[in-house]
């Protein structure tokens, strides 16, 4: 009789079975028998509730640790010859047997789903429980092998898309909210496009998606992006008479993929495809929110005179309506905002987080726009301002390797002017 024969079967109930059921998969080593007790304790956790899955994680977090004996062991060898072997040797020994528990869980239908929610739900709780950070490093480590460009499709997602794609980028849109089926439908329209990257083992679901308008010249300022327009012929032509593609909307999908990097990748493709569709592109640019700004700002010594007024009033709803004290604020938060923008990283400073993103990616920081987007999220995170950055491809590389290296951020004379 194997092992397996001895696993309960019928419904799954408890705590218990399911740590049972993953003790049993590390000691398992026939394929047919592992896939089997995955299959079970996948069943187990679909039923436990949210107390049950908490227990079971801590188990996770706790019970797969190295051998310390083992470990000690190749740790000393290594320091005493240095060669590979021994080198190989400890790395074995330090690998954690979680790893490979939770490796043989992705064996189950539904695997990579189950563990990447487990990594999203537990999310909450590493501040509190630092004894979880084991198992998220764990399941980040595996998902970065498991999740790279090898294995991820590029789609172009269209009306003709199946309804639940669709039905999921307007759940998952997360920097410019999607208002139903005819909002999306203008975000689908003849010149514009979305793009999503999708993985074999989640089909249906996508793990980023971008939403792109082809417009003449920068665009500067989200509504016109935004707004409706039935006129499908019409959205043709633009398209057909465009010179620049804007990058509006990055959304990731799936909060437990966090920190594995799927956007640069992202973005490289879809100018390629999109140079490949439209010749006549001169400019691929985003138009991106700034988040950290008024956090940031907040948190600055306080200025003196008039610049204290003027933050106070800021605080006011609809003030931006007001033109004769909006003008005066403008060049004021326009230079703060420039200064925030091209703060180095190599001096220590916690860089905006969409900024490090498009800057790690090699593109230039372009231009700052008064009032991009008076939507109630931009106006709290950043007084309404909103940024272009630039991908031009013969700078991509050099820009990159500038901001990798030493910090710098590469911009445009128009943003040297405001500082």
């Amino acid at each position: 009789m194997t092992h397996a024969e001895h696993i309960p079967s019928g419904p799954p109930a408890s705590l218990d079975q399911a740590r049972q059921l993953a003790a049993a998969l590390l000691s398992e080593r026939g394929e047919a028998s592992g896939a089997l007790i995955a299959r079970q304790l996948q069943q187990t956790m679909r039923v436990l509730d949210a107390d049950g899955r908490h227990g079971f994680q801590r188990y996770l977090a706790s019970a797969f640790q190295p051998d310390a004996a083992a470990l000690q062991d190749a740790a000393t060898r290594y320091l005493a010859d240095g060669t590979a072997a021994a080198a190989a040797a400890l790395a074995d020994a330090a690998d954690p047997p979680r790893q490979e528990v939770l490796r043989r869980m992705n064996m189950a239908p539904g695997g990579t789903a189950s563990l990447i929610a487990m990594r999203s739900e537990i999310a909450g709780r590493l501040g509190s429980e630092p004894e979880l950070k084991l198992l998220d490093a764990d399941l980040k480590h595996l998902f970065v092998s498991w999740f790279n460009r090898g294995f991820l499709e590029l789609r172009r997602i269209d009306w003709q898309s199946p309804a639940a794609v669709l039905e999921k980028l307007i759940a998952y849109e997360a920097v410019h909210e999607i208002k139903g089926w005819d909002d999306l439908r203008r975000r689908l329209a003849p010149d514009r496009r979305c793009f999503a990257f999708f993985h074999p083992a989640l089909p249906g679901e996508p793990l980023i998606f971008v939403e792109v308008a082809l417009v003449q010249g920068l665009a500067t300022a989200v509504p016109p992006l935004l707004v409706q327009d039935a006129d499908q012929d019409s959205a043709g032509l633009r398209a057909a008479h465009a010179d620049t593609a804007i990058f509006y909307s990055i959304s990731n999908c799936q909060d437990g993929l966090r920190g594995v990097s799927f956007g640069n990748f992202l973005i490289k493709q879809v100018v390629e495809e999109l140079q490949t569709e439209f010749p006549q592109l001169k400019r691929f640019s985003t138009l991106s929110p700034i988040p950290g700004f008024r956090r940031w700002l907040g948190q600055q010594p306080q200025p003196g005179g008039n610049e204290v007024a003027m933050l106070r009033e800021l605080d006011r709803e609809g003030w931006w309506h007001d033109a004769a004290p909006c003008e005066t604020w403008r060049p004021v938060l326009m230079r703060l905002c420039a200064q925030y923008l091209t703060r180095s990283p190599a001096s220590g400073n916690r860089i905006d987080p969409v900024a490090r993103f498009h800057l790690g990616n090699g593109a230039r920081l372009e231009r700052i726009n008064w009032l991009g987007n008076t939507a109630d999220r931009a106006m709290a995170e950043s007084f309404g301002i909103m940024v272009n950055y630039l991908y031009d491809h013969d700078s991509i590389e050099r820009n990159h390797e500038a901001f990798a290296r030493v910090g710098e951020i590469v911009r445009s004379p128009q943003v040297d002017a405001l500082l």
